[in-house]
C-alpha cells in the first residue's frame, strides 16, 4: 500500500508557474514508476506525465512537453510537477499515482494507488 498526498495547487494567472508535489508514504516509493494525471470539469481524467522509478526516464504527452517537467526525489519520497507558461485550459484537478504494473501507454488501470488531487486554476 502506498499513500499519496498532492499539494501545491492554487490560482495562477495565465503565463504563470506552479510546482506540484506528491508526497508518498507506505511501501517503497522508489520501487514505483509514478505518474501525473488531471481531470478538467466535465472531462475525463487524462495522462499528463510519468517518471521511471529511478527518475532517469520521463514521459509526457506531446502537448505538455516543454512546459511541464516531472521529477522525483526518492530520498524524500516525493515527486514533483513543474508547470510553466500555464494556460486556462490547464485548469483541472491534478492527481499523482503509482503504477503497479508496467504499461508504456500509461493507462489509468495500470496505476493502483492514487492521491486525492489538488486543484489548479489558471485565470485568463
Amino acid at each position: 500500500q502506498v499513500q499519496l498526498v498532492e499539494s501545491g495547487g492554487g490560482l495562477v494567472q495565465a503565463g504563470g508557474s506552479l510546482r506540484l508535489s506528491c508526497a508518498a508514504s507506505g511501501r517503497t516509493f522508489s520501487g514505483y514508476r509514478m505518474g501525473w494525471f488531471r481531470q478538467a470539469p466535465g472531462k475525463e481524467r487524462e495522462f499528463v506525465a510519468a517518471i521511471s522509478s529511478s527518475g532517469g526516464r520521463t514521459y509526457y504527452t506531446d502537448s505538455r512537453k516543454g512546459r511541464f517537467t516531472v521529477s522525483r526525489d526518492n530520498a524524500k519520497n516525493t515527486m514533483y510537477l513543474q508547470m510553466n507558461s500555464l494556460k486556462p485550459e490547464d485548469t483541472a484537478v491534478y492527481y499523482c499515482a503509482a503504477q503497479i504494473y508496467s504499461n508504456n501507454n500509461f493507462v489509468q488501470e495500470s496505476f493502483g494507488f492514487w492521491g486525492q488531487g489538488t486543484q489548479v486554476t489558471v485565470s485568463s
